[in-house]
């Protein structure tokens, strides 16, 4: 358990500016995703089982708190895929780009294209969010 602690301290109290940023958006985006996987994944394995209860949960996901964490989950999805591929890149192609003075700017750029990719999807989901659920348009 003190590893544990010990852990979540060091990623609190670190002080490695872009790097520790980008490290702990991975990190979040990652657990983002396989949370979605896993419930993604039991909720289609009850369409077999239980299927009353597998409508419930598309019912239950076609409200607005959902159809705004699945805006969130694309950019997990999105920012997760890119920043693997950067990291990717460094390790296999150029190693030399992890210097601390070549962060800051490949951090940048990461999340720059990670939101250029992300945009598109989420403004339709976003139309689909307020003109489907909320009856706005």
């Amino acid at each position: 358990m003190s590893n544990i602690k010990n852990t979540l301290v060091g990623y609190v109290t670190y002080q490695g500016r872009e790097g520790q940023y980008t490290f702990l958006l991975h990190r979040i985006t990652g657990l983002g995703t396989l949370l979605f996987l896993t419930v993604h994944i039991l909720d289609t394995a009850t369409v077999y089982f239980a299927p009353q209860l597998y409508s419930k949960a598309i019912a239950l996901y076609r409200n607005p708190i959902f159809m705004l964490g699945e805006i969130a989950l694309v950019f997990c999805l999105t920012f997760h895929g890119v920043n693997g591929l950067r990291i990717a890149v460094f390790d296999l192609f150029k190693p030399a780009w992890w210097g601390p003075k070549d962060a800051p700017r490949s951090m940048r750029i990461t999340l720059w294209i990670a939101i250029l990719l992300w945009i598109p999807p989420a403004l339709v989901m976003g139309y689909n969010l307020i003109h489907y659920a909320l009856g706005w348009i």
